[in-house]
Order: C-alpha cells, then structure tokens, then sequence
C-alpha cells in the first residue's frame, strides 16, 4: 500500500493551505468572538475552486473524490481554522453526494453549479427534538398536493440555516403507521430556503461562534415536485451517500484541529522556561504529547481507509464511522493536553487552545454520538444483539 498522497491531493492540500495563510489566528479570534460567519474566508475558498473538489467535473467541480475533501478539510483545520473554518465550508464540500448519486440530469445542472462556484450555500436539515438520532422516527411532514409538497414541522441543529440559501430535507410523506420497514417513507428535498414559511432560530452555543446553529420551523413550506431527489418514500437509503462522508470529512477535520492544538503545544513548551529548562524537555510533558501524536496518526489511517472505500464504490459505513469515533477522541484528547502544557495560559483565549478545546466537543458529539456508533460496530461488525 502507499501512504503518500496523490499528486491531485497533494495539490489539494498546497492549494488549502495557501488559501488559509490569508486567514489568521487573530482573524478565527475575532470571527469568534463576534459570531459573525467567516463570508470572506468562505469566498476566497470558493474562488480557488475549492468548493466542487468532491463534486463531477461536467459541473464545474474537481471530481477528486472523497479522500481529496478529507484532505482539504483537514489543512482548513489544522490551519488554525478550526471547526469554524471546517464548518463553513463542510456543508457545500459533502451535503450534496446524494444529489450526484441520485439526481437526475436537471437536477444536477441547477443545483450542483451554484453551489461549487460559491454563489447558493446550503444546510443539512435531517436532526428533530424528539427523533434525535433515530432518523427513522422523524415527524416533519411532506404532503403531496399535486405537482407540489407542503412541508411542517421542525428541525434542530441545523448548521448555517442563518446564511443557507438552500436546505437539504429528509421528510416525512407515508406516516410511520402505515410503512412496513422503519427505513420507509422518508423523502429527500433540496429546495429553496423560504424565510416567509421557514422560521430560524439561532442556538446559542459553547463554541464555533463564526458558524450558526438553529432550530428550523416548517409552516407549510411548499416545495416542487422537481426538487424531491430520488423516488417517493426513498430518502432514508439516499441520505446515506450524504451520512458516511460527512463522517469521514469530520473526522478529518478533528485530526486537523487536533494537530493544530498538538504544533501550538510543542511551540509553548520549547519555549517556555521554568527553573532554568524549557517544559518541553521534562519527560511530563513530552510523553502526553507524543500520545497524542500517535492517537492522531492512527485515527488519520483510518479516515484513509474509509475515503477510499466511498470513492472505491465499496460499503465503508462501518470505517466511516470507526474514523469518527477514534480521530473525535484523539483531537479532544490533543486539544486538553494542549492546554494543560500551556498551563494558566491555556485559559487564555489569545494562544488560542481554549477555542480549539471548545470546538474539538463538536466531533464528538456530532453528527453521531461515540455510544451509537459502538453500538454501530457491536451490531453489524461483531454480530452482538440490537441493545436499542
């Protein structure tokens, strides 16, 4: 096997990282401490053409795949960028998988152009109050009324619906009592976000201020037949081509964020000194830092791993979500001891590991929480009985 990455992703990887330079440790400090979504960042990123990296060529993307997004996601983070920065952009680089899977040929021509060149953002409205993870149990409803489906209800969690132009929408259009397989009667939308019939209201939150999250609340939302993606009842299996690559590019994103806490540590402790030796030469100090190193590297081969399973075509659900249990707890883990080798420092919000601390939560918890994707693994790797 070779390791090394392809002349494209490398290319991917200089290009990011030299978008980035433009952008900051005090730029992400400000964006976080004004909320204020980073649209200049979001801008510069779309100008290099780097939002279509994953998305077909005939539509004005890069068509490299998976593993090259995972790749740019994690120098957006590893930048300094963050969580923020990551979720910025994280929406328009995977949220659309199930339209270039399913969609058809009109489809894709008016929705795909637009978001690649930057000018329509959009957000990813799936997660309910009362279905939470269990997305075979959502209640916001489609019905069908002619050539036109009027949609009610409410969603929550909803990453940049303050700024989306579109939404991504896994509804309800057979009710639960009337489905043979809890999989059934979900269907997927893509559709223009009406304020008049959408209410957004922000969350206010413990991180990743710059990046706004919601509660969305559907009063007869009225959408066109021609922006249900894939057949009626049909959504639950298109979702998927969304769900496992926003779990690998997430766990990409920890690994950037985790390495980017682990290079400001080594820098503090090579040189700060305290009776008469920098920190960085105590082995107190050294070995949590290379743990977590390793932690990161190890999670980083499995991200690896399930990038070129999706762009290879084969299952990669189990790997996907292995990525993302294992590189959340080793950023998590790299961003604490980042802190606790800056010491009183690392309270403070101008070395910035604070930030990172707060943003590296967001991985762990989302878009699948570390229980259910043990329970994941125990059920459909292991063969363990459902215990849910």
């Amino acid at each position: 096997m070779d390791f090394h990455p392809t002349q494209d992703q490398a290319e991917i990887r200089n290009l990011t990282e030299k978008v980035c330079a433009g952008f900051g440790d005090d730029y992400w400090l400000e964006q976080d401490r004004s909320a204020v979504f980073p649209h200049d960042f979001y801008d510069a990123i779309a100008k290099a053409g780097l939002l279509g990296v994953a998305m077909p060529e005939e539509y004005g993307g890069a068509g490299l795949g998976i593993a090259a997004a995972a790749t740019m996601m994690r120098a957006v983070a590893q930048s300094g960028a963050g969580m923020a920065g990551a979720s910025s952009i994280h929406m328009n680089i995977f949220g659309l998988q199930p339209v270039v899977a399913f969609g058809t040929p009109e489809q894709k021509q008016r929705m795909l152009p637009p978001l690649i060149r930057g000018e329509e953002k959009a957000c990813f409205a799936v997660t309910e109050p009362d279905a939470g993870l269990n997305t075979t149990e959502l209640k916001v409803k489609a019905e069908r009324k002619g050539d036109r489906y009027v949609i009610s209800g409410q969603k929550i969690w909803i990453s940049t619906a303050q700024v989306a132009d579109r939404a991504l929408i896994l509804a309800r259009t057979t009710p639960l009592d009337k489905i043979k397989k809890k999989t059934d009667g979900l269907s997927l939308f893509y559709t223009k976000l009406d304020r008049s019939k959408i209410e957004v209201r922000l969350i206010h939150k413990m991180g990743r201020h710059a990046v706004d999250s919601n509660m969305l609340f559907f009063d007869d939302l009225e959408v066109p037949v021609e922006d249900r993606i894939g057949a009626e009842n049909d959504g639950f299996k298109l979702i998927l081509h969304g769900l496992n690559p926003e779990r690998i590019l997430i766990a990409s994103e920890a690994v950037g964020i985790g390495h980017a806490a682990l290079k400001r540590a080594c820098d503090y402790a090579n040189q700060r000194v305290v009776f008469g030796r920098t920190i960085g030469m105590n082995q107190g100090i050294q070995h949590p830092l290379a743990r977590c190193w390793m932690n990161l590297e190890a999670a980083d081969l499995m991200v690896k791993k399930a990038a070129w399973l999706y762009d290879s075509g084969a299952e990669c659900g189990a790997e996907a979500n292995t990525a993302k249990y294992l590189a959340a707890e080793a950023a998590f883990g790299a961003c604490e001891t980042a802190i606790q080798t800056h010491g009183g420092m690392g309270y403070s919000a101008e070395y910035h590991v604070e930030r990172y601390l707060r943003e590296s939560l967001i991985p762990r918890i989302a878009p699948v929480s570390p229980q259910m994707i043990m329970n994941f693994i125990a059920e459909k790797v292991l063969g363990l009985q459902k215990s849910y």
